[in-house]
């Protein structure tokens, strides 16, 4: 009879920070962490040692990357950092996370699936030799089962002045076409209803291998943004899925995946960075794709597709920025009717060329003209809300307990997940109407209220 008592399966603590390519990057190291068969832990504590993925883009993200490193290595003491903040430097040239945390084990930059292995072999072996039937053949994901982001590229080519994204996760690499129709497919095929496509530059996919011609199940497919979305689309019709493009410079190119959304191909959502709107801040910035142009290249969208729905992010007080230059963005905000913004006040990154820019402005300047301008969004966007009411609309449950006896939240193809609103769900008037998670309901919008809608099922 054997007595001996089987090793228990080693456990990885995790937490994952900042933005959803930072997500995508976690998948990757849990999938193969997974492979391996290690087990993941709830807590710090009950780990045998912890990753902790960072954001280094700006001071409250830093802040927050130090704080959990040093909360781990209070609970648990052997703990793993990777990310964006883990490829920055001091001034001596040292890494920064090891001058505030010398005691963790490794400090790793992004999307650095082998040395965080590395050193996970080396101080916490595996258990056994890889097993892909492990993981599901879509790969191990942090978010919900019916929505994940799709990473398509790495890195960017831009070097705009407030931002240091290159340094930390190098120039332009657009992944195979034909994998990431591959992964789109193991996701649609695991259950996933709404496909968010992520990268520094989405519009810039295939720039750097010139728009190579792929291959995707035997076919020619180009690896460019409208042949991909093109694609993606089609893909995605059997399920009855939703595809939506994240991070899309306002490139000329982008005007022609535009009808691909009139026609109900994809989601007719576009997530732009436009960062500021009056000429010369965007030159001070540095912004690609002829800024100056956005309203004409907006209107130009909106004639094309009437539905579509544009979210964009600004920054507030960037050197140098005067009084009329910041009425010229609010200007533009009343003009070109973002439905969904968000605003920054600039934050000195170190490492970025616009600390160096003349006309540094106070916090107090750059946080009421955050201020004023979320006063402006939120009125445009509330205003643009309000024109939905008594409109049935295609919503996506996130949240129904109880199958939505008294009601769940959803999300229209007007929000993204976490970032925009949601569409709070009614009991249904029917008594045998159910709702589900992950499944879609058609809803009527009877009120607005902030950002959110609140809808019917019917």
């Amino acid at each position: 009879m054997n007595n001996k008592v089987p090793n228990p399966v080693p456990s990885i603590g995790w937490v994952s920070l900042g933005c959803p390519k930072a997500l995508t990057d976690s998948e990757v190291i849990l999938t193969q962490l997974s492979a391996e068969g290690y087990a993941t832990s709830p807590s710090f504590a009950g780990a045998d040692l912890v990753i902790v993925n960072t954001c280094g883009f700006i001071d409250d993200a830093v802040k927050e990357s130090l704080d959990t490193i040093g909360e781990a290595l209070a609970e648990n003491g052997k703990v793993i950092v990777t990310g964006c903040l883990g490829a920055r430097t001091n001034d001596k040239g040292g890494n920064w996370v090891k001058e505030v945390h010398p005691s963790v084990l490794a400090v790793t930059g992004p999307h650095a699936l082998q040395e965080v292995m590395d050193v996970v072999h080396e101080h916490l072996p595996k258990p056994h030799d890889p097993f892909t039937d492990l993981v599901p053949p879509q790969g191990i994901k942090l978010t919900p089962r019916h929505y994940a982001y799709l990473k398509i590229s790495e890195g960017c080519n831009h070097h705009c002045t407030f931002c240091i994204i290159p340094d930390l996760r190098g120039t332009l690499v657009s992944r195979p076409i034909g994998d990431v129709l591959t992964e789109a497919k193991k996701l649609f095929d695991a259950g996933v209803k709404e496909l968010l496509v992520v990268s520094q530059d989405t519009s810039a996919y295939g720039v750097d291998i010139k728009y190579r011609t792929g291959f995707w199940e035997g076919r020619p497919v180009k690896s460019r943004l409208l042949e991909l979305v093109q694609t993606l689309g089609a893909l995605a019709e059997p399920y009855g899925a939703w595809v939506r493009l994240h991070y899309v410079y306002p490139y000329p190119s982008v005007d022609e995946v535009i009808p691909l959304m009139a026609q109900g191909l994809v989601l007719p959502y576009l997530d732009v960075p436009m960062q500021h709107a009056h000429p010369d801040v965007l030159k001070r910035m540095k912004r690609p794709a002829s800024g100056e142009r956005n309203l004409e290249r907006i209107q130009a969208w909106r004639s094309m597709c009437p539905e579509i729905v544009i979210r964009s992010t600004f920054i507030a007080g960037f050197p140098g920025e005067t009084e009329a230059e910041f009425q010229y963005l609010l200007d533009f905000m009343h003009e070109a009717q973002i439905d969904r913004a968000g605003c920054f006040a600039y934050s000195p990154v170190e490492g970025a060329k616009a600390n160096e820019l003349p006309g540094q402005l106070p916090q107090e300047v750059r946080e009421e003209r955050q201020a004023r301008f979320m006063e402006v969004a939120e009125e445009v966007s509330v205003n643009k809300l309000q024109k939905r009411i008594g409109a049935t609309m295609q919503v996506l449950v996130d949240h129904a307990p109880g199958l939505g006896k008294k009601g769940g939240r959803g999300r229209s193809y007007a929000d993204a997940p976490e970032i925009d609103g949601v569409v709070h769900l009614l009991p249904p008037e029917k008594i045998s109407k159910r709702l589900h998670v992950g499944e879609f309901t058609k809803a009527v919008i009877v009120d607005a209220q902030g950002h959110d809608l609140i809808a019917r099922p019917i």
